[in-house]
């Protein structure tokens, strides 16, 4: 079914718009949570979170992209998930190397005050300007290890890149991310 039929689907409170949106991009969605969470249950909860926000954001929202739009819902409630999991104890998966590896561009501890808070969504736009001016592979390695939190060597096997070379590139990528930052003043 096409998305914008999905959509409609949604906006006409028709719940097979749950089911359409199951079958088309399950899948996905749980692939972008599992990169997160590393675990198969919570996972699972987060993509049934996802259609649950998806059905109570349209309407009023209609989103352009729906896989990205999907995409979004299922990053953000898989990172309350893993902030709420680890909270007590931090582990050592993916997440903290993500965190880790983006901790030398920019605070992200996340521990703000209102001014800080804006101050970060400052940070955010910046950083999505950042990716936009990126050559197309540099944002696809960019985005699918800081965004969906994917793994090194599974990137590695989809640009047919050795893992060193793919750490190297995301190396070099923070660099330039933390120039970009510097120069307009959003760090020191």
């Amino acid at each position: 079914m096409e998305d914008t039929a999905i959509i409609d689907l949604y906006w006409k409170r028709d719940e097979q718009a749950i089911v359409e949106t199951d079958q088309k991009y399950g899948k996905y969605c749980h692939t972008v949570a599992y990169n997160v969470l590393n675990d198969v249950e919570d996972s699972r909860e987060c993509v049934n979170d996802t259609w649950l926000r998806a059905w109570n954001s349209m309407p009023p929202k209609r989103p352009s992209v729906l896989r990205a739009f999907l995409a979004k819902i299922t990053r953000n409630l898989a990172f309350d998930r893993y902030r709420a999991r680890s909270a007590a104890k931090r582990g050592s998966g993916t997440m903290e190397a993500v965190l880790d590896e983006l901790a030398e561009c920019a605070d992200l501890s996340g521990n703000w005050n209102a001014e800080e808070a804006y101050m970060a969504a400052e940070l955010k736009e910046a950083i999505n300007r950042f990716a936009e001016q990126l050559p197309a592979r540099e944002c696809d390695l960019f985005v699918r290890r800081y965004f969906f939190a994917e793994e090194i060597p599974a990137i590695a096997r989809r640009y047919q890149m050795t893992e060193n070379n793919v750490t190297v590139s995301l190396s070099r990528i923070r660099k330039k991310l933390r120039k970009y930052l510097k120069e307009g003043e959003y760090i020191e």
